[in-house]
């Protein structure tokens, strides 16, 4: 199993996401921000300069973790598939063959299946701009975009089917889906699995301790033959428990918060491993 991490969750310096990336003994990144800037933001020198870093340090980008698709569906698109096109440039740069993006915000209160149409269109014009460039457009369910339940993501991959799925087990909790129920539907359209699980309350736990099914999902996964994933942790971290802790015990806020950023990331990846 190749495993990769939106590395940003440990440090927003690519230097600390890379020692964490060293820590964990992972394979890349799926990268979301460095340096304080999100990846479809960067300039293609940022892009070279981060590239040599992390040839540097062994590591690879297996995914570029955009906003691409997190616009309310009713806003100007123009100026988005505009930032599409900037970040096939940024992924080809960084070496990225995937591109995680999203099918858009629903306008509160109104029905996801009155903006099916454009949805849909919209989503196939970001297939346009990838024509040629060797980047897989993978979709992540989330909550409050047209694809949030499975349902609607089986709609997107069937009218789309050059866009592949990506499923994240906390977010169909978050969604009041079943997350094994979502596999069963997706399974056929699936690239790679972000490792996310949550409670029955909603909060982010480590995985494997919340009823996301990541086991599961996971065993299914590697039995069709998968063989990447992204560790996506959204733990609890609160910075100053380590000033209510006396030396030798634990302070204890609830089962899963951690002292640090570092800390948070690491319980992520050892959840993970565990699983594996």
């Amino acid at each position: 199993m190749n495993i990769y991490a939106f590395a940003d969750e440990a440090s927003p310096f690519l230097c600390g996401q890379i020692e964490a990336m060293h820590r964990n003994d992972l394979n890349g990144l799926e990268i979301r921000g460095v340096d304080g800037v999100n990846v479809s933001d960067l300039t293609e020198e940022q892009a070279y300069d981060i590239r040599r870093k992390l040839d540097e340090a062994d590591l690879t980008v297996w995914s570029i973790g955009s906003p691409l698709g997190k616009i309310l569906i009713t806003d100007p698109f123009e100026p988005h598939l505009k930032k599409m096109k900037h970040t096939l440039k940024i992924a080809k740069i960084l070496g990225s063959k995937n591109i995680r993006i999203f099918s858009f915000y629903i306008p509160e209160g109104e029905k996801p299946e009155k903006y099916k149409d454009e949805v849909i269109i919209r989503l196939k014009q970001f297939v346009v701009a990838a024509e040629g460039t060797g980047i897989t457009l993978c979709h992540e369910n989330e909550k409050g975009i047209y694809g949030d339940i499975a349902a609607r993501c089986l709609e997107i991959h069937q009218e789309v089917p050059q866009i592949k799925c990506v499923i994240d087990p906390a977010n169909y909790i978050h969604c009041g889906q079943d997350p094994l129920e979502a596999w069963n539907m997706l399974h056929s359209y699936i690239h790679y699995l972000h490792i996310k699980d949550a409670d029955e309350d909603g909060k982010v736990v480590p995985a494997g301790k919340g009823i996301g099914h990541v086991a599961a999902v996971l065993d299914a996964y590697i039995a069709q033959g998968g063989t990447a994933v992204t560790i996506e942790p959204h733990l609890t971290v609160f910075e100053g428990l380590k000033n209510l802790e006396q030396e030798g015990h634990t302070s204890t806020i609830d089962s899963f918060t951690y002292a640090s950023r570092d800390e948070a990331f690491d319980a992520a990846c050892n959840a993970l491993k565990i699983l594996l």
